[in-house]
């Protein structure tokens, strides 16, 4: 393995890592709406990409042109608000662990369409890590369904597990449209586009204000609001700051069918959190489960790694 693809395995998991904190907060904000947790932690997001991009905003400004902007919208919209939005009411509905089980198959679905890339390892090499990345995930989704089986109406589950279907493909295609993106503009820091992104998810997320703070039905009070402005502070910095400067790093380092298995890491300390906030163990089943992701992830790196290094390894 050489030190580029050792780099972006690095920020692949250090992204997941923080990535994983998004499955808790639609549970300890259990109180406000999707939409509401959605307007927050993109405002919040926004208004921090301004700030760090404010010193060298003209010299920036004049390198992007409309199809960049054109670009950076549509990824703000599938990979930010209309994934929040969806993964928000998948987890409130139909509970944390099944959602970072369906969002978990983004791996799958991005290497699928990976192994078309050009000079991409053939699907068939990569097929002992996806079988395994779909074990842990059937495994860790029928011990999560045995557990919250009792948890709101038939209807209200299917709708929930309907919501988490669609986070998985809204995310799937923003994981794809970002790593090309990065392709297309290697002269853009991974960092810098990561808070361009912060930027037109801000205005987007201000056409929200309206119905999430203004037109909402809903009383709060005022210590609910406050701990509802600080969970989206640290959503934004945790998750959408750093963790994507992470991603779009791995992005960079990673060719696209490991990119997606990457992803696996976020279902994996997603789950841990779970855990913790739910004060329990994991299951003898959810332990499988974990070792299965993760073996699959590190079966996909083998399978990346340059012949000479094999070679050189097997010698």
């Amino acid at each position: 393995m050489n030190r580029s693809m050792g780099v972006g395995i690095a920020n692949g998991i250090a992204a997941g890592a923080l990535w994983g904190v998004v499955f808790l907060a639609p549970a300890v904000l259990s109180q406000f709406s999707p939409v509401q947790l959605s307007a927050g932690r993109y405002l919040v997001y926004g208004l921090i990409a301004v700030v760090l991009l404010a010193p060298r905003w003209r010299e920036l400004h004049q390198r992007i042109g409309a199809p960049e902007w054109r670009g950076l919208l549509w990824l703000s919209l599938a990979g930010n608000l209309v994934y929040f939005v969806l993964l928000a009411k998948a987890v409130q509905w139909a509970g944390g662990a099944a959602a970072s089980l369906i969002v978990g198959l983004i791996p799958v679905v991005v290497t699928v369409v990976g192994a078309r890339e050009q000079g991409a390892v053939p699907l068939r090499q990569l097929a002992p890590a996806l079988g395994l990345c779909l074990l842990g995930v059937a495994l860790v989704g029928y011990e999560a369904l045995q557990s919250e089986h009792a948890q709101g109406s038939t209807q209200q589950r299917l709708l929930g597990l309907l919501c988490a279907v669609g986070a998985l493909f809204s995310w799937a295609l923003y994981s794809i449209g970002n790593s090309r993106w990065l392709a297309r503009r290697p002269d853009l820091s991974g960092h810098d586009w990561s808070l361009l992104t912060g930027v037109t998810t801000g205005a987007l997320a201000l056409l929200l204000v309206p119905s999430a703070f203004v037109l909402s039905s809903t009383v709060h009070a005022a210590g609910a609001w406050m701990w509802f402005w600080v969970v989206s502070a640290g959503v934004a910095v945790v998750a959408s700051v750093v963790g994507n400067a992470c991603w779009n790093r791995a992005s960079r380092s990673l060719p696209l069918t490991m990119t997606g298995q990457m992803i696996v890491f976020e279902t994996l300390f997603a789950l841990l959190y779970g855990f913790a906030w739910q004060q329990r163990w994991p299951t003898h089943m959810e332990i499988v489960a974990i070792v299965c992701l993760v073996s699959g992830v590190l079966l996909c790196a083998h399978a990346h790694r340059p012949p000479r290094a094999v070679a050189q390894h097997v010698g």
